[in-house]
């Protein structure tokens, strides 16, 4: 058992209807505050014009068109007004995309310097614009943590900030909210809860208290995405998913256990930066592969476990046979969503990957300890594996 740190200080509101308690939550924060959202679907499913009633009485001001993939130019926009206007808090409403991108708008608003700096060093950020989040989308966990993922067209890069100041003060759930989230998006998120677990799951020693979490998470998320999809308004299918989302990513399924640097997520981090393509979609197509180039002598048991844990296939005294036929049912259990099996089914060419891969050695943490390390050829191998 590994020591480790957990600090999760978001109030986290649970159920439908709890958006009535948005205006007690935000009791005396201040008298100015900043809604912040991305398309007009919250606008034509009526839960801004919701947000906006809790929210009588205060100097209301609001900043759309958040895009996924957070773009930084957007943002500065949005901190300028905030420091114009002199924002007391904000209301992030939507999935992670606006919540991510409204913890660069909270860390960006007392820093001197351009936004961005503060991708290359999180421990610039000081005071910070105190923020709530209204969730929309099960995906990212961004409602129940303390990081984001912004990006920036003109450098090709998409980097983490992450404060002990940028968790959400209160992040209200309502599965409700995600009946209307279409299947592709549906089955991306879930495709991205299925990563977050991944990524803590296969390392180097982990424990059985947390092994029996992130198996648990493995199994909600196998066995609700395809009921979603088929039954969109079911809520039950889409509580257990939203779940998933805020503690899937929130440290909980860490402890205890080898820390881990995220390898998927920093290969597709680049892919989506040159590309801009779906993230979630990116994370189900690297995944399989990424299992696959680290499957070696020495993690195959921990493949083997999961193959037995998750997909109950007989125990084998070869655990590398049961490793190769649980990789074999994670790939297909993506294409059963409806996610891509390979990266040129989204238009990515292997043109930039090399530049991806010099680029995640250089601004990713560092991958020797990942479950199998990691160099610049393995990223390659498995950036071309995937193509």
């Amino acid at each position: 058992m590994q020591p480790f740190d957990l600090y999760l200080p978001t109030h986290t509101v649970f159920g439908k209807g709890r958006i009535e308690e948005l205006g007690k939550l935000v009791a005396g924060r201040g008298s100015r505050v900043l809604i912040t959202y991305g398309g007009g679907s919250v606008v034509k499913s009526g839960l801004l014009a919701d947000v906006k009633k809790q929210l009588a009485g205060l100097e209301v001001f609001e900043f759309g068109g958040i895009e996924p993939n957070p773009k930084i130019g957007t943002l500065r926009k949005a901190i300028e007004l905030c420091r114009k206007e002199k924002i007391d808090f904000m209301v992030a409403v939507g999935g992670g995309s606006v919540i991510d991108g409204t913890k660069c708008i909270a860390a960006g608003v007392y820093y001197e310097g351009d936004a961005w700096d503060l991708m290359y060093d999180s421990s610039k950020i000081g005071r910070t614009v105190p923020f709530f989040a209204v969730l929309t989308l099960a995906a990212t966990g961004s409602d129940y943590d303390n990081s984001g993922v912004i990006s920036n067209p003109e450098t090709n890069e998409k980097l983490c900030l992450a404060a002990p100041n940028l968790f959400p003060i209160a992040s209200i759930l309502d599965p409700t909210y995600t009946f209307t989230v279409p299947a592709w998006h549906t089955a991306a998120g879930a495709s991205d809860i299925l990563s977050h677990t991944f990524e803590q799951y296969f390392v180097a020693e982990g424990n059985e208290f947390s092994d029996s979490m992130c198996e648990g998470m493995i199994r909600t998320v196998m066995k609700y995405t395809p009921v979603a999809l088929k039954e969109p308004e079911n809520y039950e299918a889409r509580a257990e998913l939203m779940l998933a989302s805020s503690f899937g990513c929130c440290g909980l399924l860490s402890i205890g256990r080898t820390p881990s640097p995220w390898p998927c997520h920093g290969i597709e981090h680049e892919i989506s930066a040159w590309t801009d393509i779906t993230h979630g979609a990116g994370l189900a197509v690297i995944t399989p592969h990424w299992m696959r180039w680290s499957l070696t002598e020495k993690t195959a048991p921990r493949f083997a476990q999961y193959g037995e844990r998750i997909f109950g296939l007989a125990h084998n005294d070869d655990p590398m046979v049961t490793a190769n036929a649980a990789i074999d049912r994670t790939a297909q259990f993506f294409r059963s969503i409806g996610m891509p099996a390979k990266l040129s089914e989204m238009g990515v060419t292997a043109e930039h990957f090399g530049d991806m891969a010099d680029h995640v050695l250089a601004h990713w943490f560092p991958l020797d300890g990942a479950f199998r390390p990691l160099d610049r050829e393995g990223i390659l191998a498995i950036l071309n594996a995937s193509l």
